[in-house]
């Protein structure tokens, strides 16, 4: 699916706030770089977005990042290499997708759907460390957990969820319980948590580190659009 064009204004203006910038930041021509210093900041963050990048972090960095392409600035070794003497460590490079609507799935049951944030924690206790650190389940506000039998007892296999970013998008995470996957339960999940934003007046964004081959795939799959990517790190 493409996005219209008031969309995209929308994605920008989200964006330009969220990183400190004035509102037309990334409204810019395509191929400029905008440059926030703030030597107070715990991270350095770099964005493109539609072809407009920018780059958040102390004045020493932005020095050094003066001569350094986009391309090579959206790697993560790249910041991790301009912050080494200041402990630069963490996060990494997440692909950005956006979406102002999507088709609405349909299950083939009946299903039994918690808003609640205990199932929500109860997931988690069921996934991988790293899977429960990259979607923060315990951090969105906004959870829909699908809850299945098993011998009697009520648990959860999947959660979509998300929270607001500056109250114009809403970005989505879904977490499975690994037992639970490769059913469309992912998919499933993420169109209900997706559906309740689109209701809320919010356009979607979807964000997956770069290296997550199946997060990447469930994202076109469901029909988000590619926008750009962020690259962070934290200071030490």
């Amino acid at each position: 699916m493409t996005l219209e064009p008031g969309s995209v204004d929308i994605i920008r203006l989200a964006w330009s706030r969220q990183l400190g910038f004035d509102d037309a930041a990334f409204g810019s021509a395509a191929g400029d770089r905008h440059t926030r210093a703030d030597d107070a900041c715990g991270s350095v963050d770099f964005v493109r977005l539609f072809g407009t990048s920018v780059l958040v972090g102390p004045q020493g960095v932005l020095d050094a990042a003066a001569g350094i392409p986009d391309e090579d600035m959206a790697q993560h070794v790249t910041l991790l290499t301009l912050t080494r003497r200041t402990g630069g460590h963490g996060l990494g490079a997440a692909a950005l997708f956006f979406a102002d609507d999507l088709p609405l799935a349909q299950p083939a049951e009946e299903l039994t759907v918690s808003h609640g944030h205990p199932e929500a924690l109860e997931l988690e206790s069921r996934c991988p460390p790293d899977d429960v650190n990259e979607v923060r389940l315990s951090t969105l506000p906004h959870v829909f957990t699908i809850m299945r039998d098993d011998d009697g007892l009520s648990v959860p296999v999947a959660c979509g969820a998300y929270s607001e970013q500056q109250g114009i998008l809403a970005d989505i995470r879904v977490l499975v319980d690994p037992e639970w996957r490769r059913r469309g339960l992912g998919s499933l999940v993420a169109s209900i948590a997706a559906q309740e934003a689109l209701a809320s007046g919010l356009t979607l964004q979807w964000r997956a580190d770069v290296s997550n081959k199946g997060a990447l795939a469930l994202s076109r799959s469901l029909g988000f659009t590619a926008g750009g990517i962020q690259t962070s790190v934290l200071l030490g």
